[in-house]
């Protein structure tokens, strides 16, 4: 590990953004699993985790109510990384990714992002997991663009324990698209794995829902 390169922290953008677009969702559908709790849990250990899940307890008991996910992942990051360095999560996301990368991405999406990479297309993954976490795993992919929730931080440029943005998934995701393409962009092909991919898939040409099942 290294001090992190900030030209190449998300949102990965340019200039002139292109009118044809592949987008992936990232948890789940490039890898196997959610992988920002599974970085919580990796970073604090597991009797540290399962002390701030105690602390998760009322959140968990509201989004029974409101089935909020955003609110209850809010409430995720107050519990284990707030007040930490914009630059520490950095490099711990650029560690988590080396250990577990091998274990952790299916095979199958990785040829499929790799057969549109091999066709010049512009692939952008859009999760709604945090981009500080996810940029390791977007950079090593060679993605084009990365679009996810984005942590809040402070004048110190430590994490606040909030979002800045909502959380990115079922509808965010398509508005975080037009948001950074335009209303026009063409989606040649989307993939994602659950209920919160589905509007995203839909305003693509190929629509690809739970087709990725490999694991490594």
């Amino acid at each position: 590990m290294g001090n992190v390169d900030a030209s190449r922290q998300p949102p990965f953008r340019t200039s002139e953004m292109p009118k044809e677009i592949v987008a992936f969702d990232f948890d789940g559908t490039l890898s196997i699993r959610d992988s920002f709790t599974a970085f919580l849990k990796w970073r604090v250990g597991p009797l540290k985790y399962l002390g701030g899940m105690l602390r998760l307890v009322p959140a968990a008991l509201a989004y029974l109510g409101d089935r909020d996910r955003g609110r209850i992942k809010a409430a995720s990051v107050d519990v284990f990384l707030k007040g930490i360095k914009r630059e520490a999560l950095a490099i711990q996301a650029e560690a988590y990714r080396d250990e577990v990368w091998k274990k952790f991405m299916r095979p199958d999406a990785l040829a499929k992002w790799e057969e549109w990479g091999a066709k010049g297309v512009h692939r952008v993954i859009v999760t709604a997991s945090p981009e500080t976490t996810i940029a390791p795993f977007a950079e090593r992919l060679g993605a084009e663009n990365l679009i996810g929730t984005q942590l809040e931080f402070d004048g110190d440029d430590r994490v606040t324990g909030r979002f800045a943005t909502p959380n990115c998934r079922r509808e965010q995701k398509v508005q975080r698209i037009h948001a950074v393409y335009g209303p026009d962009v063409r989606v040649l092909a989307a993939y994602g794995d659950t209920s919160g991919d589905e509007q995203m898939i839909a305003m693509a040409e190929e629509k690809g829902l739970q087709v990725f099942t490999r694991k490594p």
